[in-house]
C-alpha cells in the first residue's frame, strides 16, 4: 500500500518494462503517467488499460533528450495530477555495432545515446525533485549489465549504461534525504529490443545460472517494490538470471 495514491512517471511507459511498471504501479494504487516519444499508439493503450481496471493514468508525449519538453511534461503531470512523487527513468536507446567495430561508432551514436539515456534522466530527475521535496520521493533509473561489463548491443549503449549507474550515485548524494535515488540493472529482458534476434536470447536462457530469461513483469515487480523500500538510497540492484554472476 505504499504507493497508494502516489502520482507516477515513467518515461517510455508504453512498451516493454515501461509498460509492465506502469501496469504495476497502477495494480499498487499509484496516479501514473505513461511518457512516450514516439510510441503513441502503445502509450494511449496503456493508459487506457490503467482506466479500465479503475486506475488513473494520462499519456504525455516528450523526447526526454530534450530539456523544454521534459519541463512541459512534469508541469502538465502536475496540472492533471497535483504532483509527481515517483520517477521511473526507463526510456532509452541503442545502437547495433558489433564491439570491435570501432570505426561505426560515429559522433552522432554516441550524442543520441547520451542525451536520451543519460542527459535525459537527468532532465527528468532535476525537472520532477522539486514537487518531490514536498514528501518523500523515489527515482529508479533503468541501467543494464551492458554497463557492468563493457559489453551489450553497442560500445556507446554500454558506456552509457555505466554512466546511468554513476548518476544514480550522484543523484542520491545530490537529492538526500528528501529523495531516494536507485537503479535497476537488468540483463536479457524479453521485450521487443530483441526483434530479429529472438532465436539469439532463447539460446542464451540454458547458459545462464537460472535458465530463464527475465520478463518486463520481473523487472517491474522488482522496481515497484525498490520505490516502496525507504531504507534504501544509492544502491544498483542486478536483476539477470545470474548472467553475471
Amino acid at each position: 500500500m505504499k504507493l497508494n495514491n502516489k502520482v507516477a512517471l515513467v518515461t517510455g511507459g508504453g512498451t516493454g518494462i515501461g509498460r509492465a511498471v506502469s501496469l504495476e504501479l497502477a495494480r499498487r494504487g499509484a496516479a501514473v503517467v505513461v511518457n512516450y516519444s514516439r510510441s503513441q499508439a502503445e502509450a494511449e493503450e496503456t493508459a487506457q488499460l490503467i482506466m479500465n481496471s479503475g486506475g488513473r493514468a494520462l499519456a504525455l508525449q516528450a523526447d526526454v533528450s530534450k530539456e523544454s519538453e521534459v519541463q512541459s511534461l512534469v508541469n502538465a503531470a502536475v496540472r492533471h495530477f497535483g504532483t509527481v512523487d515517483l520517477l521511473v527513468n526507463n526510456a532509452g536507446t541503442t545502437a547495433h555495432i558489433p564491439l570491435p567495430d570501432l570505426d561505426a561508432v560515429t559522433a552522432d551514436i554516441w550524442d543520441t545515446l547520451f542525451a536520451v539515456n543519460v542527459k535525459g534522466m537527468f532532465h527528468c530527475a532535476r525537472a520532477a525533485a522539486p514537487y518531490m521535496k514536498r514528501g518523500a520521493g523515489a527515482i529508479v533509473n533503468l541501467g543494464s549489465i551492458a554497463g557492468l561489463t563493457g559489453a551489450g548491443s553497442s560500445l556507446p549503449y554500454a558506456v552509457s549504461k555505466a554512466a546511468v549507474h554513476g548518476l544514480t550515485k550522484s543523484l542520491a548524494k545530490a537529492l538526500a534525504p528528501g529523495i531516494r535515488v536507485n537503479c535497476i540493472i537488468p540483463g536479457a529482458v524479453a521485450t521487443r529490443w530483441w526483434s530479429g534476434r529472438e532465436a539469439q536470447m532463447h539460446s542464451l536462457a540454458p547458459n545462464l545460472p537460472l535458465e530463464r530469461i527475465s520478463t518486463p513483469e520481473d523487472i517491474a515487480e522488482i522496481i515497484c517494490a525498490v520505490l516502496e523500500q525507504e531504507a534504501m538510497t544509492g544502491q544498483l540492484v542486478t536483476v539477470d538470471s545470474g548472467q553475471t554472476l
